[in-house]
């Protein structure tokens, strides 16, 4: 097999492992305090922003506009519609603007 796919997997693996482990510790618990709970809610709007972040700041046009009409999407909708929107965007102004 070549590198890439063990990486692929190795990565998948990791991946679940680290889900598997999560889900794990947490349901050990009977009830979670509401701060573990708030910081599990603001995990995906992290993720999110580590990704996009680099995007927008060495990006043109395109990335800038996309990156608002997706801020104001998430404020209506919720976060798979906002990133389905916000890439919608992104991939008509690239293609327009070239």
């Amino acid at each position: 097999m070549s590198s890439t796919l063990w990486i692929i997997l190795g990565g998948a693996l990791v991946t679940y492992l680290t889900r598997f482990g999560g889900h794990v510790v947490l349901s050990r618990f009977k009830h979670i305090h509401p701060r573990v709970q708030a910081g599990l809610d603001a995990v995906p709007a992290a993720v999110l922003t580590t990704l996009m972040a680099p995007a927008v700041v060495s990006g043109g046009p395109a990335e800038w506009a996309a990156m608002a009409v997706a801020t104001a999407a998430g404020l209506r909708l919720s976060i798979l519609p906002m990133v389905a929107v916000g890439m919608l965007t992104l991939v008509v102004l690239r293609h327009s603007l070239g």
